[in-house]
């Protein structure tokens, strides 16, 4: 149990720990600071506000009282966590995340308007869909901070397994982070962008072979990639993808289109009439499926109210009742039965800068 700021009734093979030993909650913050600071120490010590020496010593006599190294050290510096460290700082988050879950408690009955609320999501999300909602939110929650941690997919994976986020907000790669319930938010699919002139501008109905014949500039292919991506849908008609450039970013990916590398396959949220007139963007619905931003959280995670309010900015039918609903299910399939019937919003694109006439029929 914890008392105050020391962990009572720790076991150590057959016998129990000292009072003089006990573990310290404080140890356990700088054990996790370390671990998401990249095992820097001098990051880490000013994540938690102490002096880099302190955050040695804590961390040394955490290792002292349970008996073997938490580190693999070159000099003094720190490799990586050890099997077992690894182990420890499991169950550390774990135990870290119950306090805070008990002060956000004590915090919502108070009615307290203040607070932190941190988010990892990718370039597209950070800079075309969550500028509206993130101006709403703080115009209705002015006393709370937040922080943006853009990142890959993989990246913000990590981030989410280490605790350094409340909410993670993505494609494809969610599914597959077991530690957190994961929400549908909108639909959307993969367009064509090109410079003015190109050739394809002058075709009729799109189609894949027409892609197939020019240089691809596009997202990173990952070994994350959700069914009817890109490759997929090529290899499913049979079809070689020319990839000349990849990027996470899909405004690389805009520029090296104005510059000529290629013909331009990206994510129609991030597409711009205005700041992008000097390209056309060509309507390929027709041969992309809809993908889903998704909207995850930690299972048993205690979300305060303005938690809530962010997730119905975000996604309007994600109401808290229905959030509460999702977070008491066992597992993410019983999630995905509880949602089958309700209505997610695809993405508004623009009217496609190049409008394509249907197919003539021969």
């Amino acid at each position: 149990m914890l008392v105050g700021a020391t962990i009572f009734q720790i076991r150590a093979g057959s016998h129990r720990l000292r009072r003089s030993q006990a573990m310290k909650l404080q140890q356990l913050r700088f054990l996790a600071a370390v671990a998401q600071s990249d095992l820097n120490l001098r990051a880490a010590s000013t994540r938690v506000g102490a002096t880099q020496p302190a955050v040695s010593k804590q961390l040394k006599l955490l290792e002292d009282e349970l008996g073997f190294d938490l580190f693999v050290r070159k000099g003094r510096s720190l490799t990586r966590l050890t099997k077992a460290g690894e182990q420890v700082l499991t169950h550390a988050l774990r135990m870290l995340r119950e306090v805070q879950d008990i002060k956000e408690i004590s915090d919502d009955v108070k009615d307290c308007e203040t607070g932190t609320l941190s988010i990892g999501t990718t370039h597209t999300q950070a800079r075309y869909v969550l500028p509206k909602v993130i101006g709403l939110f703080r115009a209705r929650h002015p006393g709370v901070q937040l922080h943006l941690l853009q990142g890959t997919s993989k990246q913000i994976a990590e981030m989410a397994s280490l605790g350094r986020i409340d909410l993670l907000i993505d494609s494809g790669t969610l599914v597959a982070i077991d530690s957190h319930h994961r929400l549908p938010c909108h639909r959307w699919r993969l367009c064509v962008i090109v410079p003015h002139g190109h050739p394809l501008t002058r075709l009729g109905r799109l189609a894949l072979g027409d892609l197939a014949r020019y240089p691809l500039v596009t997202y990173e292919f990952g070994l994350s990639e959700p069914p009817g991506s890109l490759r997929d849908v090529f290899a499913a008609g049979g079809l070689q993808p020319n990839v000349s450039l990849t990027a996470w970013d899909s405004d690389v990916i805009k520029g090296y289109v104005r510059l000529g590398m290629g013909v331009g396959v990206i994510s129609e949220l991030a597409i711009e009439p205005r700041a992008d007139s000097n390209l056309d963007y060509i309507d390929a619905s027709h041969l992309f499926p809809l993908d889903t931003t998704w909207v995850g959280f930690a299972r048993g995670a205690v979300m305060r109210r303005f938690v809530y309010d962010f997730l119905v900015l975000l996604a309007p039918h994600l109401t808290r009742p229905l959030v509460e609903q999702a977070a008491a299910c066992a597992t993410q399939t019983d999630i995905d039965a509880l949602l089958v019937d309700t209505p997610v919003e695809s993405w508004r694109s623009p009217s496609p800068l190049v409008a394509h006439p249907p197919a003539m029929s021969e």
